[in-house]
């Protein structure tokens, strides 16, 4: 999996301004709507694909494809949110995006053994521990994310290590997803690097 959020070498202001103020209105809500009615979609699509996994080892393609785009979709906002680019997020699950990125590849297998540890056992040997530490990466990111507003406010930048810690977190906490919603077999690590 690779995902990014590109750095930009200067902010605009008036955007940090009106996503703080206006944002939830604007850009929040008509994104949460939305995605989550291609969410329910996107469970029903998981349930089945689970099963197909189950049966025949395999992923079906275009559900497969339909979840990515739903967390390309998720990613743009998020990185709107979180001031770490500009612009407004592109609606639909194919959409485009000049700053973000994401990206993995279709397996063309899928191991029924690792689908049913993650079924039965995932809680346990994956959210316990990759939870834990993203909860306290998400609460240091929160505080970045709070003092970035003012970098970029006042300087019209964010320091790019406070960029990077937060767009690492977001491809952790994505290895955790596709591995949890049985898109992967890879485990995820235990780092934030691409």
């Amino acid at each position: 999996m690779k995902l990014s959020i590109t750095y930009q070498e200067s902010y605009s202001r008036g955007e940090l301004l009106l996503r703080a103020f206006f944002g939830y209105f604007y850009l929040l809500l008509p994104h949460l709507f939305a995605l989550s009615i291609f969410g329910i979609w996107g469970g029903i699509v998981q349930f089945i694909s689970w099963w197909s996994i189950l049966f025949t080892g395999r992923y079906p393609q275009s559900f497969f494809e339909f979840q990515v785009g739903l967390m390309k979709w998720s990613l743009r906002v998020n990185a709107r949110m979180l001031n770490l680019c500009d612009g407004y997020p592109a609606f639909g699950i194919n959409g485009t995006d000049e700053f973000t990125s994401f990206e993995i590849d279709y397996p063309e297998s899928l191991s029924r053994g690792t689908l049913l540890l993650k079924s039965f056992l995932g809680m346990f040997y994956v959210m316990l521990p990759h939870g834990f530490i993203l909860y306290f990466r998400l609460l240091w990111g929160m505080i970045l994310g709070f003092l970035g507003f003012w970098a970029i406010l006042f300087t019209g930048k964010q320091p790019e290590s406070w960029h990077a810690f937060n767009v690492g977190t977001i491809r952790w906490s994505n290895r955790v997803s596709l591995y949890m919603g049985f898109m992967t077999d890879e485990y995820p690590p235990f780092s934030s690097k691409e």
